[in-house]
């Protein structure tokens, strides 16, 4: 037996002897490269590729089955003039015995200078769908001639899967490769330059060490990134889990969109996919970019259906205007360190058409936000949000006025300014104001028409004290819709001043010229608070109470304006008429009458009064009033007359109706006697709407009518003395109204 086994073993070694004499005349006295044109004919006929060979092919046999190529490059057989890869130098070797189990065990692969080229031309078609296809004839094959038999069934046997192969790779190595993309029909470009990849060893179940870094760029628009990507990634085909564990992404961006700024950014986290329960997740997230922080986690199920998301995000307080200015954007003007304290807390779901942030801890700046923000549709841009805040400034975050809208105010203050000087009312001596001619209102475009017209909206939100135009509103709520270029406010209410106001309406854009429908109801609310947030002297006080139905079509502040119409009606009650004494303008009508001159200057430059009120009617910008009712203490106050929106000025008729001078002192030149009692004293105003009724004068073209009256009363008293009973009561009325006309 040990003859046996000594004879068994030196057969063996002669075998193995002669295996590697076989290979190594193989390798040494057999030259691949002499058999290119063979190897390329191989290539069309079994890959349907067209393969250049322009350097040496180098090979060992064994142990190792080793290749290196140098300068080769692949195209389809439908171009094969036009080579989508080429390389300078792949080189591999392959353990022979291994093969036979179907593991494949390699050294380190080396790729060298590989260029990609894709690309898609103007029928959509990529040229890398050519790959592994034959062309076809260029005239149809003719069928084979059938018979009438039919053909024979051949039954095939189903095959076991294939056991999968054992990978075992001691590194991969790709330098200074290249992969761009390109599509004729949209002129898109995009590419990966100086691609460096290196890993460690390659091996089912184990964490393979990679790093790679990259360029990518693309035309439209013209972006650089520079890319940096660290990691270990671990894969488990049996279970098709896939990990990418401590994966560290870096780099830098620029290009046209930074407007010549750069932007730093860095991200990091576990990621997992798990093929076989359809879920991908990313765990410890870190996210930076600039001065922005971030942290959360993702994970996504359904994966081989429509994917769901879920996960939560944290975003740490940063200065999102210096953020915005970092990466080259601008933000509209607005107040000075306004959105520079930002920070964000929500969970997040979505799926790859819809995003939703719920449970919201918003905080910017001075203000908190809770509750839901949804786009429902990227596509259509559908926006569901219900918030609440504690506080919101909204005037903080609105552009100042243009330098046409501060240039229009200037000239209407100027304007005002110099009409207000020499028309105070006093002791009445000054004449009528001109009515105002300027236009008051901006023809600046007011609305953003064609992102209004795609707008999908809708929104509630509540705050518990709201700032806009300078009016603190208290517990303020808004509704809105607007869908198909439709906007619904469902309603608009607060409370302001003690008291509050409630409003709604809708914006059609649907059209070429906007339409905008408003009802307004403000309840008790002090009107000289809303004429100071303003910026402006308010000619009246009291409790304004106001109802208002109004119409308007354009897309600006005078178009609108002067498409205005509708009505409305209000009333004003325990007020004062600032800087106007309409008491003196009457005592000097009495004085006029009773030919005599006051003795002294006013006693008080206000005139209180316990209820103004009355109805308008808006025609194009005019404001109609028949029915204007004042009543002050002593007297009663009609009008008639028109507020002219556009230019902000008023004409009215006034008529009061006085008691006299009801002071413990009065002046002796307005006292009133029985004559004087019912008689409706006449008054006009007229001039810019700010100076309310700093405007009125006593309208001496009327006063002859009112002294006319007098006179004929007069007369008729002397009719009676004189006549008596000595004439019939017909010829006593006819001489009375002969001096009454």
């Amino acid at each position: 037996m040990k003859a046996f086994g000594k004879i068994l073993g030196l057969v063996l070694l002669g075998l193995l002897l002669i295996i590697v004499a076989l290979g190594f005349a193989l390798t040494h006295l057999f030259d691949p490269n002499d058999y290119k044109d063979e190897i390329r004919q191989i290539a069309r006929d079994k890959a349907h590729i067209e393969l250049t060979l322009n350097g040496d092919i180098g090979w060992s046999l064994f142990p190792w089955l080793g290749l290196e190529l140098h300068e080769a490059s692949v195209a389809t057989l439908a171009k094969p003039t036009e080579p989508f890869a080429d390389l300078q130098m792949l080189g591999l070797s392959v353990r022979v015995l291994p093969l036979l189990r179907r593991e494949v065990q390699m050294s380190d692969v080396r790729v060298e200078g590989l260029n990609l080229r894709l690309t898609r031309d103007k029928d959509g078609h990529g040229n890398w769908q050519d790959i592994g296809k034959t062309p076809a004839p260029a005239t149809p094959a003719t069928p084979p001639a059938t018979t009438g038999e039919p053909a024979t069934e051949t039954t095939v046997q189903a095959e076991k899967p294939a056991q999968p192969i054992r990978l075992d790779i001691d590194s991969l190595t790709v330098n200074n490769a290249r992969v761009e993309y390109s599509d004729e029909k949209t002129g898109k470009q995009f590419s990966a330059e100086s691609i460096q990849l290196s890993t460690g060893p390659v091996h089912d179940s184990t964490n393979i060490p990679i790093k790679l870094t990259a360029f990518l760029g693309t035309n439209q628009p013209v972006l650089r990134v520079r890319t940096e990507l660290n990691g270990e990634l671990r894969f488990e085909r049996a279970l098709q889990r896939y990990k990418f564990e401590d994966m560290k992404l870096s780099g830098e961006v620029a290009g046209d969109p930074l407007q010549g700024k750069t932007m730093t950014f860095a991200a990091q986290g576990q990621l997992l996919l798990d093929k076989a329960a359809n879920v991908a997740e990313w765990t410890g997230i870190k996210i930076s970019a600039n001065q922005l922080r971030a942290l959360g986690e993702l994970k996504v199920n359904d994966l081989d259906k429509t994917p769901q998301i879920s996960g939560g995000l944290s975003i740490a307080q940063f200065d999102l205007a210096k953020f915005i200015d970092s990466i080259g954007q601008k933000l509209p003007a607005m107040a000075e360190g306004s959105l520079s304290k930002v920070e964000l807390v929500s969970r997040l779901a979505g799926t790859p058409t819809s995003v939703i942030l719920d449970n919201i801890n918003l905080k910017v700046d001075d203000s908190t936000f809770s509750g839901r923000i949804a786009v429902e549709d990227f596509a259509k841009q559908s926006l569901r949000a219900t918030l609440k805040a504690d506080t919101f400034n909204v005037d903080r975050y609105l552009p100042p006025k243009s330098a046409e809208a501060n240039s229009a105010t200037q000239v209407r203050q100027a304007e005002v300014a110099s009409t207000e000087a020499d028309a105070m009312a006093g002791p009445g001596n000054t004449p009528l104001p001109n009515a105002p001619t300027k236009d008051a209102w901006s023809n600046e475009r007011l609305l953003p028409v064609e992102r209004l017209s795609k707008l999908d909206v809708d929104a509630d939100l509540t705050f518990g004290q709201l700032t806009l135009d300078k009016l603190p509103i208290q517990n303020a709520a808004l509704k809105a819709t607007g869908q198909g270029g439709l906007l619904t406010l469902e309603n608009l209410r607060g409370d302001l001043y003690d008291g509050n106001f409630d409003a709604k309406g809708t914006l059609d854009v649907r059209q070429q010229v906007p339409a905008l429908n408003m009802q307004t109801s403000i309840t008790k609310v002090p009107v000289e608070k809303i004429l100071e947030s303003q910026g402006k002297n308010p000619p009246v006080k009291g409790l304004v109470t106001l109802n208002s139905n109004l119409t308007g079509s354009g897309n600006s502040q005078k178009a609108l304006i002067e498409t205005l119409n509708g009505n409305a009606s209000f009333i004003i009650n325990n007020g004062v008429l600032l800087n106007a004494n309409l008491e003196q303008q009457l005592c000097k009508g009495i004085a006029t009458l009773n030919r005599k001159s006051l003795s002294g200057e006013p006693r008080g430059k206000d005139t209180p009064f316990q209820e103004l009120k009355g109805n308008l009617t808006f025609r194009n910008g005019v404001a109609s009033n028949p029915d204007l009712k004042v009543r002050i203490p002593g007297m009663t106050v009609n009008g008639d007359g028109d507020v002219d929106l556009r230019v902000l000025g008023m004409d009215y008729r006034v008529g009061v109706i006085v008691e006299g001078d009801k002071s413990d002192m009065p002046d002796p030149a307005c006292q009133v006697g029985e004559k004087f009692v019912g008689i409706e004293w006449p008054l006009r105003c007229r001039g810019p709407l700010e100076l309310g009724a700093k405007a009125c004068r006593l309208d001496n073209e009327r006063m002859g009518q009112v002294a006319s009256k007098l006179a004929g009363e007069k007369i008729s008293e002397k009719i009676d003395e004189k006549l008596g009973d000595k004439v019939s009561p017909e010829l006593k009325n006819a001489l009375k109204g002969l001096f009454k006309r």
